[in-house]
C-alpha cells in the first residue's frame, strides 16, 4: 500500500539506496542531472523531489516506484550481492567520492584581507574576532554558491569560532612590507587588536562574483559585535559538524539551513 512520504523519509530512502549501490553523491547527481548540493539537500529532506527526478532516480538506483512509496519498503531488498560486485570495484567507487582540498592563494588572500579592511577598519567593532569571521563567511559562502574556493584558506574550529590558519604569518609579512599596521586598543573596556590597511587592495585579483560575495558579507555582518558574530558562526553547520581544534571541511556548507545558506536549492537543475 502506497503512503504519503515526508521529504525526510524520501531523502533517507534515497541515501540508503545510493550507499548500497556504492555511488557517491557526485556520481548520482550527474546521472540524474542535478547538482551535488541539490542532491545533498534532497537527502537531508530539505528539498522536494518532483516526479521526473524520482523517475530518474529509480532508473539509476534500480528501484520500483511502487515499492519505494510503499509503507513496507525495505532498501535491504535492493542490496546487491557481494558476488556480483567485487571488492576491487567497490574500492574504486568509494575512491570517486569528491574531496575538497583547498589550496591557499596567498596573494588573493592578502588582497581580500586588504579589501575587507579598506571597508571596515574604521568601524570600532572590527577587531581580530570580527575580521576572522568576515573572512570565514566570505570563503565559505563563496564555496557554497560557486563550488570553488575564494582564497583557499583553511579554517580551524576553536572556542571563539572559525579561525583562518597561517593568518599570523601572513599578517606578519604584510606588516613587514608596510601593507598593514597592527594597533592595540580597548573597545567597551576590553582589549582589542585591530589592523589598519596601509595600501589599497589590488582588485584585479578579484572576480566580480568574488567581490560581490565579500560585499554581501560586509553589508550583513560588519556592524556586529565580536560576541554577536561569534555566536552566529557557532550555529553555522560547518562549525557545528566539525570537531574542536580540527580543520573545517568546506563541503559541509551544502548541509546548511536558513539563515546561513546562500544558495537556492528549490528548483535547481543542471544540464550536466
Amino acid at each position: 500500500m502506497n503512503i504519503i512520504l515526508s521529504q525526510k523519509q524520501i531523502g533517507q530512502r534515497i541515501t540508503e539506496l545510493r550507499k548500497m549501490k556504492g555511488l557517491s553523491q557526485e556520481d548520482l547527481a550527474k546521472s540524474v542531472k542535478i547538482s551535488r548540493p541539490s542532491l545533498a539537500q534532497i537527502e537531508l529532506g530539505n528539498r522536494s523531489v518532483d516526479i521526473l527526478e524520482l523517475q530518474k532516480l529509480s532508473l539509476v538506483l534500480a528501484f520500483s516506484l511502487d515499492d519505494f512509496m510503499s509503507k513496507d519498503f525495505s532498501p535491504e531488498s535492493y542490496r546487491e550481492s557481494e558476488e556480483l560486485e567485487g571488492k576491487d570495484e567497490k574500492k574504486a567507487k568509494k575512491a570517486k567520492e569528491r574531496i575538497s582540498v583547498p589550496t591557499l592563494q596567498i596573494s588573493k588572500f592578502k588582497n581580500v584581507l586588504l579589501y575587507i579592511l579598506e571597508r571596515c577598519a574604521g568601524k570600532p567593532n572590527v577587531g581580530e574576532t570580527v575580521l576572522y569571521k568576515l573572512l570565514y563567511f566570505s570563503d565559505f559562502n563563496y564555496y557554497e554558491l560557486y563550488e570553488e574556493h575564494l582564497t583557499g584558506a583553511t579554517y580551524r574550529k576553536l572556542p571563539y569560532g572559525p579561525v583562518p590558519q597561517k593568518l599570523d604569518t601572513i599578517i606578519g609579512q604584510m606588516i613587514e612590507k608596510g601593507q598593514l599596521q597592527r594597533v592595540k586598543t580597548a573597545y567597551h573596556d576590553y582589549p582589542q587588536t585591530r589592523y589598519l590597511p596601509l595600501e589599497k587592495a589590488d582588485l584585479t585579483e578579484l572576480r566580480a562574483s568574488e567581490k560581490e560575495i565579500i560585499d554581501r558579507v560586509i553589508e550583513q555582518m560588519s556592524d556586529w559585535s565580536a560576541a554577536a558574530i561569534s555566536h552566529y558562526s557557532h550555529k553555522d553547520m560547518p562549525w557545528l559538524a566539525s570537531k574542536e581544534g580540527e580543520e573545517i571541511n568546506y563541503e559541509l556548507v551544502f548541509y546548511r539551513d536558513a539563515p546561513f545558506s546562500v544558495r537556492n536549492y528549490g528548483d535547481e537543475m543542471e544540464a550536466l
